[in-house]
């Protein structure tokens, strides 16, 4: 074990970040009040440049479309988009739209906003469980296992900045790079693919509207790293500016996300300024658990 892992280990052990995250999702319902809307009050996570996490947004809006719904139906889509940056210093309220509620379908619009303004505008649907035609992805195959790659501590300790120290011991995933990660340096391999290993530092409730969530938080982390890859770019080339746009979302089957989870990215296009990234999300035993699709 390097020092930097001890380090890593030695920091969770004082302050398990997977603690913000459960408080992230814990949203406030004015004891249940309501205008036309259903209305929620969520905290932000504090970020060294002082923007709310666009996964952060995301879970936050899922978990207050969660709470409007029967507790037999299950999200299983989503489709988002970042109107404006958020402030990580101030509370962000959410307010619920009930679109429609079907024999199997419910439907739900969340804004998300900060000072009146909204900065988040999403559509979800949600489904009682039913039974029908299924298949799914293969895996990838030759993917090395999790414990045997760096994490980002490891990756980023010669660094101290309020941005390494964040991503290495805040974030409440940990993530780990199939590839050599582009937090700093370009890219070797001019290649439109990406792939993490992630899952949450310590364990999580067993509630699966929760896991849900969370994966919805930790697919914002890498989507757009296919694009910079394929750009010869990383997160720290001069002049550049990397923002989110829009996120969509599907979950096919239950998943943890306090167990390892495989995202593999790939970037289809990029033109106009903008680059757009798909993912699918796999379960360690091979289970095609979501899939994203994301522009930046």
């Amino acid at each position: 074990m390097t020092d930097a892992h001890a380090g890593l280990e030695h920091q969770v052990a004082l302050e398990d970040p997977t603690s913000t995250l459960i408080e992230l999702l814990s949203l406030a319902d004015f004891d249940g009040a309501r205008t036309a809307e259903d209305i929620f009050l969520g905290p932000s996570q504090k970020q060294p440049r002082h923007r709310v996490f666009g996964g952060q947004v995301l879970a936050q809006s899922l978990v207050a479309g969660m709470r409007t719904v029967e507790e037999d139906r299950t999200v299983h889509s989503m489709h988002g988009y970042f109107l404006r940056p958020g402030d990580a210093n101030q509370p962000i309220t959410f307010s619920v739209e009930r679109l429609r509620d079907g024999r199997s379908f419910s439907a739900r619009r969340v804004h998300a906003y900060q000072e009146g303004q909204p900065i988040l505008s999403m559509i979800a649907s949600f489904q009682t469980e039913a039974e029908g035609v299924e298949h799914q992805s293969s895996m990838p195959a030759g993917i090395p296992d999790p414990e045997t790659l760096p994490s980002t501590a490891e990756l980023l300790q010669k660094y101290d900045h309020p941005l390494a120290r964040h991503m290495s011991f805040e974030r409440p995933f940990d993530v780990r790079h199939v590839d050599p990660a582009i937090y700093v340096e370009a890219p070797k391999d001019r290649v439109a693919s990406n792939a993490v290993w992630m899952k949450t530092f310590g364990p999580m409730p067993d509630d699966p509207n929760l896991h849900l969530a969370a994966l919805a938080y930790a697919s914002d982390y890498t989507i757009l790293e296919s694009v910079l890859r394929k750009n010869g770019l990383s997160w720290m080339t001069p002049g550049m500016s990397v923002a989110s746009l829009d996120h969509a979302m599907w979950w096919h089957r239950p998943v943890r996300v306090d167990e390892w989870l495989l995202y593999v990215q790939e970037s289809p296009s990029a033109q106009g300024a903008r680059g757009l990234a798909t993912g699918k999300i796999f379960s360690r035993d091979g289970q095609h658990v979501a899939t994203v699709a994301q522009e930046g």
